[in-house]
This record gives structure tokens, C-alpha cells and sequence, in this order.
């Protein structure tokens, strides 16, 4: 490419890797997500360090762990003096890297319509959020509906969020995204280049095919992988956190009673439909690209936040380092490559961050945890031995072949080349105590480093003051919030 490249990060929400075609699915075609990878780059070992929605949103945005972030769960965000922290977005990177920056769709930020750097938006949030006044919110209303019209259908109640759309498939919401970014492709006349993220809410739950999607049987999709009671049980809090102990639903289903196999099919059927939804939308987006003449500059990446049990292991959503939960699809279109290749190195999600940076020319800040995602021929691109995964509820430490988990009431330790369904915890068992103590070790070190790093705004000082006539006079005070480059003086990546 003789010009900067055009960026797009495609995004669905809660897409699990095996879903798709291309990671092995042959109860589904999903053609046009797979053709992002006949010319490019699949990763067959991605993950999501913060498998829940705002602690992945805010890792990819500031390309930070997690612990670094303060952000390890939903009800935490980034917060709001990070620029005085010395720290910037992406696309304020880019912005200042001669780039024009647009993100549509589901951002999950807080308050929902800020943009974190990002030139323009447009607009719409969480399935689950039915309130927010969003770009989609005046779409539907302009046309008689409503984004809470699926609460008032019984069967979203009765079947655990899995129903046929009440709203027409001209007026869903991954429709809404896709079509907002083909026509801003079409209208965009500047010479100057662009990069947009698409955040898809789909196919989050509500589990809400259109009519004309929701075309796949319970009987046609794989069964959800068996429970293991006993391991499921070290995942719950010894006791509830304020938060936990004090919040509600917020998927405010009324039924009292668990989820059942039945329940789990036909939660699996409709979610595949919503990822044939968004295949669809895919697919315009990349003609848009064509018929606009700039498919040949534009590199596309194409990820989720996080996964969805679906039934896995007895259990509904994600927020664990189960494979249902945390693997994640991650493919990079690149107009410079004319082959299909497949990498198997560890990555992260987060990863994508310095990708982009380093798509643009941008150098990489010293603060941020992400590396580029290896062979894409970027320098200084990213070999793992190992990653580390936080939430506020659990720890991993992952090198490829033994997974370690670390909940409040115990711990799992799998190892995947021989038990790829996780149904065998081998933490307990005497033959792994050399592995597990080992893997032990490893996380505790790393859990170290991120922690002293983490609390870079409290420090006060970097050498002693105890030499400082300065620090002893009268009236000094310290600088706070103190900028990470006063810590540690930016190095080259």
C-alpha cells in the first residue's frame, strides 16, 4: 500500500470462536466473516483477557491490562482525568496521526454517549439498555417501536431470553450498524485516511433472530459441553460483593426457575442466527469497501469481547476462564496478503490495540500492555509464552497447554492439548502439584509486576526525597494524579 491504510475493528458482542465456519463450525456458513481470513491472518489462539464487556472495552481502548485500568468488571470504568494521567485512547492517537476517527454502534462507555477520542459516533448501545436515548433509539421510535419491545413478549421470559425478534429485520440493531457504517463508506470523500471501530451489540442476548434468520433448529446445533458440578462451585464468591449483594438482573428475566437443556438449544439455535445476522452485515460492509474503491487500502479486523456459555458447562453468560467464555475469534484482513494463513501463537484481544497503532505509524506508549499481533510482518510485533487473565472474580495464567483459574472458593487447572472440553481439573491431583506450583508462580510474579505498575498515579516519588529542599519546606505538595511518563521516561518500541 503506498498510502497509510484505512482501519475498520469489527466487533461483535459475546461472539464465541466456534460459531463460525472458519474456527471449525459445520452447523453454520458464515461466509463473509471467513473470507476476512482467505486473505489474511486467523488466530486460532485468541483471548480475551477481561472476558466481560467493559473491562475488554476499556483494555482495547487505552491497550492496558485490566488491573491497570482499575476496571475488572462491569460496574467500573476508566476514569476521567486519564489524560492528566499521561495517558491517551487510540483514537486520539490517531487523531493526532493524521487520522479521522468514527466509531459506530456499542462502545459501553460511561456515560454512554462520550466519544474517548473518537471524532464521531454513531450511536447504539446494549441490547439490555432499553433507555438510552440513543442514534438507534431515534430510529425506532420514528417508526412505531421500541428498544424494550422484547421485554413485553412472553417467550423472552419463558425461554431465557431466547425469542423471535418483534422488531422487523429492517429495523434490528445489527442491521442499524451495518448499514450506518455502508453509507458512511459511501459518503466519506476525504483523501484523508480513517479508522473506525463497529461495535455489533448482536449476538448478545436477548437471543432475538429476525424471522428471516431464525432458521436454525435446536436439534441441528451442538450440544452444550456437560457440567462438572464440583468445579462449577469453586466459581461462586464465598460470599457476594457489595455490589453483587445489592444489584438486580439486569437482564430482568422474570422466571424463577433455572435455565434446562431445552432452554440451552434453543438459546444455541437463535444465537446462531444472530451470527448469520451479523455475517450478512459483514459482508455489505466489505462490498461498501469495493464499490467505493478503497477495499485495497483498508485493513479490516474482526474480533469479539468475549464469549457466551450457551449451556457450557451448566452455566449462562461468560465472566470466566472457561474456553465458552474467554476464547475469542480474531482474523486480520490485510490487502498486502494474497493467501490465507493461520497463526497459533497466544494472543490477546488487547493486542489488537498496538495492531492498530502500529497500522497507522503510530509509536506504541511505553504504559500500554499490548504487543502487535505476530505475523502481520509489524515490528516489534508480539510473542507470548504466557498470558494472564483478571477479572474481579477470577485469575488465569494460560501458556498454551496448562490453564490455570483461581476463584474464590478453589482452583482449576486443566490442561487443554489432552482435555480441550475442560471437564477434567487436574488441581487437586498429585501428579500435576509440580505443574500447578509452577504455573503458581508464574501468575503471582506477573500479578506483582501489574500491581506495582497499576498504582502509578498514587506514587509520589521515584528516588527519595529525603535530599529535597523542596520536599521540606512549608506547603509542598505532591503531584497528583502523577503522569505515568514522570515514572517511567518513554522508551522506543
Amino acid at each position: 500500500m503506498s498510502q497509510k491504510p484505512n482501519i475498520i475493528f469489527i466487533m461483535p458482542d459475546q461472539l464465541r470462536a466456534d460459531f463460525l465456519s472458519c474456527y471449525g463450525a459445520d452447523f453454520i456458513n458464515t461466509p463473509h466473516i471467513d473470507a476476512l481470513g482467505v486473505q489474511g491472518v486467523r488466530y486460532s489462539r485468541a483471548y480475551s483477557q477481561h472476558p466481560v464487556c467493559v473491562p475488554a472495552r476499556v483494555s482495547l481502548i487505552t491497550g492496558m491490562n485490566g488491573l491497570k485500568t482499575g476496571v475488572l468488571d462491569n460496574g467500573q470504568f476508566l476514569r476521567p482525568d486519564y489524560r492528566v494521567c499521561g495517558l491517551a485512547t487510540w483514537p486520539e492517537l490517531l487523531n493526532a496521526h493524521d487520522y479521522y476517527t468514527i466509531a459506530v454502534g456499542k462502545m459501553h462507555f460511561y456515560p454512554w454517549e462520550k466519544r474517548l477520542g473518537f471524532q464521531h459516533r454513531i450511536i447504539a448501545e446494549d441490547k439490555l439498555w432499553g433507555y438510552i436515548q440513543d442514534d438507534y433509539d431515534h430510529l425506532l421510535k420514528a417508526h412505531g417501536y421500541t428498544k424494550t419491545a422484547f421485554y413485553n413478549d412472553p417467550a423472552y421470559h419463558n425461554n431465557f431470553g431466547a425469542l423471535i425478534s418483534p422488531i422487523p429485520w429492517k429495523y434490528s440493531v445489527d442491521h442499524f450498524v451495518g448499514n450506518e457504517v455502508a453509507h458512511w463508506i459511501e459518503a466519506y470523500d476525504s483523501d484523508q485516511p480513517f479508522a473506525m471501530m463497529v461495535g455489533f451489540p448482536g449476538p448478545h442476548n436477548p437471543y432475538d433472530p429476525a424471522p428471516e434468520y431464525a432458521t436454525f433448529q435446536p436439534e441441528d446445533i451442538p450440544e452444550p459441553l456437560p457440567a462438572v458440578p464440583g468445579d462449577t462451585a469453586l466459581m461462586r464468591p464465598r460470599r457476594p460483593s457489595r455490589s453483587e449483594s445489592s444489584q438486580k438482573s439486569w437482564y430482568a428475566i422474570q422466571n424463577e426457575n433455572s435455565p434446562t437443556h431445552e432452554h440451552y438449544m434453543l438459546q444455541r439455535a437463535h444465537y446462531a442466527g444472530l451470527v448469520k445476522q451479523i455475517d450478512h452485515e459483514v459482508g455489505c460492509i466489505v462490498e461498501a469497501l469495493r464499490q467505493k474503491g478503497i477495499r485495497d487500502n483498508t485493513v479490516i479486523i474482526f474480533a469479539s469481547d468475549h464469549g457466551d456459555y450457551l449451556g457450557d458447562h451448566g452455566l449462562s453468560g461468560k465472566a470466566s476462564y472457561y474456553e465458552a467464555a474467554c476464547h475469542v475469534p480474531l482474523l486480520v484482513s490485510h490487502p498486502m496478503f494474497q493467501d490465507a494463513r493461520i497463526c497459533q501463537d497466544l494472543v490477546t484481544l488487547t493486542d489488537v490495540t498496538a495492531t492498530i497503532l502500529s497500522l497507522a505509524g503510530c509509536k506504541i506508549p511505553a504504559y500500554m500492555d499490548a504487543a502487535p499481533l505476530p505475523g502481520l510482518g509489524i515490528t516489534d510485533e508480539g510473542r507470548k509464552d504466557a498470558i494472564i487473565g483478571l477479572l474481579h472474580n477470577g485469575w488465569m495464567w494460560f501458556d498454551g497447554t496448562w490453564k490455570l483459574c483461581k476463584y474464590a472458593q478453589g482452583v482449576h487447572l486443566f490442561n487443554l492439548t489432552n482435555d480441550p472440553h475442560e471437564q477434567h481439573n487436574l488441581a487437586y491431583d498429585p501428579q500435576a502439584a509440580d505443574v500447578l506450583h509452577r504455573m503458581d508462580t508464574e501468575l503471582t510474579a506477573e500479578m506483582m509486576r501489574l500491581t506495582d505498575e497499576a498504582f502509578f498515579p498514587q506514587r509520589t516519588y521515584t528516588s527519595s526525597y529525603s535530599s529535597s529542599p523542596d520536599f521540606g519546606r512549608v506547603g509542598w505538595e505532591r503531584t497528583y494524579p502523577m503522569p505515568w511518563d514522570q515514572i517511567y521516561p518513554e522508551i522506543d518500541r
